[in-house]
């Protein structure tokens, strides 16, 4: 059986400390509803984060 991973959404967004937090909380809270999150900075602008939304 193959596990997929399809990604719903992704915005940029300003890059902030406490980003990971809100991350973090949404991977504990809806892993159950088989959704993942993902923070990475942008390749091109150092002040810009990048949030994705993931179906697995």
């Amino acid at each position: 059986m193959e596990n997929k991973i399809e990604t719903l959404s992704t915005v940029r967004i300003q890059k902030s400390d406490d980003l990971y937090k809100i991350v973090d909380t949404l991977n504990r809270t809806l892993k159950e509803k088989n959704l993942m999150f993902g923070l990475a900075l942008d390749d091109d602008d150092a002040d810009t984060a990048v949030f994705t939304i993931y179906r697995t």
